[in-house]
């Protein structure tokens, strides 16, 4: 590395732009010091994998990192010493990442986040509302938390049910972005219903659980269908959709493939469908049983871990005949790769 750096080229570029330095095909994260932290990003696992930085010249550290140029990514300085996160004095960008921690961020040259996350000029707001609806014992706690968006419009409209809802309205700016859409005409105007998740169940609940199934249909449905003026999916069979991301993206699937007459779209945003050596039911639903009248969509990141099995699980949907758009990104496991991609989803399935 320290051939192919100059540091006097790199601190300029450093005081300039700030870090980390972009090239066209690599990110060099640099640190002034006489002893340098370490990089921990989605790259390499986090805390799992923490990356060293090397001795340029006295006082300056570096890093680079080959990336391709659609790349998003996520990173955090760490001190081995003292186990804790350093921030970067050099990058002001930060982003909660839901589990406690902030994150720094950067887009390579050919990224940029979605326009649909900003809401634009005069554009019609949904109303959204909060409530909280009995588990009867069909997912954990006695109540759960459901946030209802209802598009500015009198019509009956579809139902898109949400896993991970607060962390879809909040992080994932889903409310702002169809909102956007239906504004564009992008979509007709669809309503929300977008379910909290279990906590510390969140796992075992999303494991193509059809207990969670059965708190849809017994508690959200009901709520949603109460709230809102929604299309009747017993005369339009299929006509809701089903959202959700990392785990939420495998049983958006499963809820998909398990009720077709009310879910005929499902979104998965790097769907866990392989639970370490294990195939999930999903797969082999796919695999043995004729394809249900559904379209699916399939997003995931390159660099996410979960790429590889989304690459699988695409290549056999396709030979099993199924209605589906796979999309690659440049990003890894995190909201901003999701939401910067949800609008074309949502555009496609929706439209």
């Amino acid at each position: 590395m320290s051939k192919r750096l100059d540091p006097a080229r790199l601190l300029a570029r450093l005081e300039e732009g700030g870090n980390p330095v972009i090239e066209a095909d690599a990110a060099v994260f640099v640190w002034k010091g006489e002893t340098a932290p370490h990089l921990l990003s989605d790259l390499h696992g986090w805390e799992e994998n923490p990356r060293p930085l090397r001795r340029l010249a006295d006082g300056l550290h570096a890093l680079r990192l080959p990336l391709p140029p659609d790349a998003y990514l996520e990173y955090a300085f760490f001190d081995p010493q003292t186990g804790q996160r350093v921030r970067d004095p050099f990058n002001p960008r930060r982003i909660w990442n839901g589990v406690g921690q902030y994150n720094h961020y950067f887009y390579m040259p050919a990224a940029a986040p979605s326009p649909l996350t900003r809401r634009g000029p005069a554009v019609a707001r949904g109303a959204v509302t909060r409530h909280e609806v009995p588990t009867d014992d069909l997912a954990a706690g006695r109540q759960r938390l459901v946030y209802l968006y209802r598009p500015p419009t009198d019509a009956s409209v579809p139902l898109l049910v949400v896993y991970d809802g607060h962390d879809y309205l909040r992080r994932g700016r889903i409310a702002v972005i169809v909102d956007n859409l239906i504004a564009q005409k992008r979509i007709r105007p669809i309503a929300l219903a977008l379910v909290q998740n279990g906590g510390p169940a969140r796992m075992i609940e999303y494991a193509c659980s059809d207990a969670t199934l059965g708190f849809l249909l017994q508690a959200v449905l009901p709520l949603a269908r109460s709230q809102l003026r929604l299309i009747d999916p017993a005369r339009q069979p299929g006509a809701y959709g089903i959202l959700g991301a990392s785990m939420g993206g495998l049983m958006a699937v499963y809820t998909a493939l398990r009720l077709p007459h009310i879910f005929g779209q499902a979104i998965s945003q790097a769907g866990a469908f392989e639970l370490g050596d294990c195939e999930t039911v999903v797969v082999q639903m796919a695999r043995c049983l004729p394809p249900p009248p559904v379209r699916l969509w399939l997003d995931v990141g390159r660099m996410d871990f979960l790429y590889p099995a989304n690459r699988r699980m695409a290549a056999l949907l396709k030979e099993k005949g199924y209605s589906l758009t796979y999309v690659e990104t440049g990003g890894a496991h995190n909201y901003t790769t999701w939401r910067n991609v949800l609008g074309e989803a949502l555009a496609t399935l929706f439209g």
